[in-house]
Parts: C-alpha cells; structure tokens; sequence
C-alpha cells in the first residue's frame, strides 16, 4: 500500500514506520528489527546471573581481532566492554560542535580499567550530509540520526579490519532505564503528547493522526499502558536503526542485553525514586568498583548547534514549523525532507 501521508505523519511522530506494508512511494519497501524469539530469552533476577550470560554470549561471539564494542560514557555498553579481551578496539563517538556533549573521557576510564584499546570518531555535520543519501537508499524510508554515526563508525572499524560490533543498545527498555517515560502512571492523553517526537499536525498540511497507535494501549480510568507501548513501539524504532546501519555496512553485530529480561516485575518505586535502571547499575558497580557509577547519557547528537538555522522549505510543511522545535525534532524534519526530495522534487508535487 502506498500511502505518503501516513508515512510522513507516523515517521515524524515515532520515528520509523512499523507497518512494513505501508509505503511512501511505488517501488520502496522497508524493513523494521524482529524481536528475539522468546524461547531465547533467559530471566535473571540476581546480577550473577546476569553476569554469567553476558561473559558466555560475548565469548561466542567474539573473534580475535574482528571484533570490537561501541563504547559510551554510560554503564551499558561498560558492562560489556569488561568482558573483552585486553587490546579489543573500543570506539566512541565525539559530536564536534560548540557545547556538544562529550563521553569520550569517561569512556577511556572503562578502556584503562581493562586494556582495551580506545578510539574516538569524531562527528560533523558533513558526515550527515555525506551519508544521509546512502541510508536514504538503503531503508527506503528517513531514519534516526543516530544511523549516520553508526554507519561511520562501523565503515572506519571495517577499514580495520573489524568485522562484528558488540553494542548495549537494549539496556535501557529491559532493565528500566527510560525513566523519564515511566516516571508515573500516564494519563492517555498526557503520554501521547509526551512521546509523540514531533506532532505531525505542527508540522504537516495534511497530516494523518497517529493516535490510532495509542489506542491498542488505553486503560480504563483514561490511562494507558505505556511499559508494553515502550516494548513494542519504541524498542523496535530504536533496534531499526542499529539493523539498518550495520546492514548497509555489512557488520555483524550483538547485543547481549537481548538475550535476557527481568525475572520479577520492574520495580517502579525503585526507578521512580532515583534508582533507573537497578540491576545494571548493580553489575556495573561489580565490575567497575573503583568507578562510581555515571549518571545516564543518551548518545550524543548536536543537532540542536547543526540545524540551528534549519527551515523547512517544501510544501508539504507548515511554514516556519521548525520555529520552536529542539535539534532532534528539527532532524526528523529535515531528514523527511531530504527523502522527499530524492523521490519527489519539488517541481512534481501538486496540489499540496
């Protein structure tokens, strides 16, 4: 089905578009990530537990030389690292840009804990712009930023030598570390005003509503169940695009995190009371008990002081829709609108 309205509207809203079957345009198709079977997924309710599984996949996986791990400043991707054999490449990434967060020098404390040999790769704006087309191509649908340094990363690491990436993207969702989204018990309403990335009616003419999404999700008393919504919308938006990135660039990757989930239900007095994410914070203090444990950082992007200047300029924004708009939600549309002008120039859209 080809349906460019919706497209626009649910990839600006949660950016991706789950339906595999819906299209922008004839010809395109795109694929999203494929949750692991249950029958692989092992329940741990101790950190020992935990412990033992991730040194087992990690081993599996791993081949001398070929295999490295993206490295943040965060404890997710540091548990792992700690199990690799000293001199494995460890990459990190560096936005370069006024204020742009920087993790490189926590990171290199994780490498001095365990030998690892650290490199940064630093990120411009040019980046984007240069492999923004290639992405385009290859996903058939615009993407998070977060695949433009992915695809960097893992087209240096290749040049390497470097086969296979071991990352800690799913930490988060299992283990209850989105604690800015599960904080308290969402009103309906509340919670689609809060997730939505971009509401597509400020920023589309023709914008099609998402809320049909929410809707599988409603509880009685107006709530909503937002820890299944986060399983199964925004941990398949976030898997995509590490699937996409190292697909383009022919990478192997793990994320060991995947192959477990908590025992026993997440306690939310925990995370909601300071504690996000307990169980991993637990097993980074084992691991590194000479480091405190880090405060959470999401992956640097400085979109915010790249597109600064950003307007949308075709017409099937709003004019000046961008006006108040943070960096990563300026992203979303600009990317939209590089997609669309590879497929659809501006001289043949009508009657927007």
């Amino acid at each position: 089905m080809i349906d460019k309205n919706y497209c626009m509207s649910h990839y600006l809203a949660f950016r991706f578009i789950k339906n595999e079957n819906i299209n922008f345009f004839n010809g395109l198709k795109h694929e999203i990530f494929k949750s692991r079977d249950e029958r692989e997924v092992i329940p741990v309710s101790t950190i020992d537990e935990m412990d033992k599984i991730y040194k087992e996949k990690i081993e599996e996986f791993y081949i001398p030389n070929k295999t490295a791990v993206l490295l943040s400043g965060g404890v997710d991707s540091a548990i792992l690292a700690s199990y690799l054999p000293k001199g494995t490449k460890a990459y990190t990434f560096k936005c370069i840009a006024p204020g742009a967060i920087d993790e490189t020098a926590q990171a290199k404390k994780y490498c001095d804990a365990y030998g690892l040999d650290h490199e940064i790769i630093e990120m411009n704006w040019s980046d984007f712009e240069e492999l923004t087309p290639e992405i385009l191509k290859a996903d058939g649908v615009p993407f998070h930023s977060i695949e433009v340094q992915l695809l960097k990363a893992a087209k240096y690491a290749k040049s390497q030598g470097i086969e296979r990436f071991i990352i800690g993207e799913s930490a988060d969702l299992i283990f209850g570390g989105m604690d800015k989204l599960i904080g308290k018990d969402w009103n309906f309403e509340d919670f689609y005003n809060r997730y939505n990335f971009v509401e597509p009616s400020k920023a589309l003419k023709n914008p099609i509503s998402v809320k049909d999404v929410y809707e599988k999700y409603r509880l009685p008393n107006d709530k909503i169940d937002f820890l299944t919504f986060m399983d199964e919308i925004f941990s398949i938006e976030s898997s995509t695009s590490y699937m996409h990135a190292f697909k383009i660039a022919g990478i192997e990757y793990l994320d060991p995190y995947t192959f477990t989930k908590m025992a026993l239900p997440l306690d939310l007095n925990r995370v909601r009371n300071g504690e996000p994410k307990y169980m991993v914070r637990e097993l980074f203090a084992k691991r590194y008990p000479e480091i405190p444990v880090p405060t959470k950082i999401p992956m640097p992007r400085a979109t915010t002081q790249w597109l600064k200047d950003y307007k949308v300029s075709r017409p099937e924004f709003i004019p000046n829709c961008t006006e108040n708009m943070t960096g990563d939600q300026k992203w979303l549309c600009w990317c939209l609108e590089q997609f669309l002008n590879m497929h659809e120039p501006i001289k043949e859209v009508a009657n927007v």
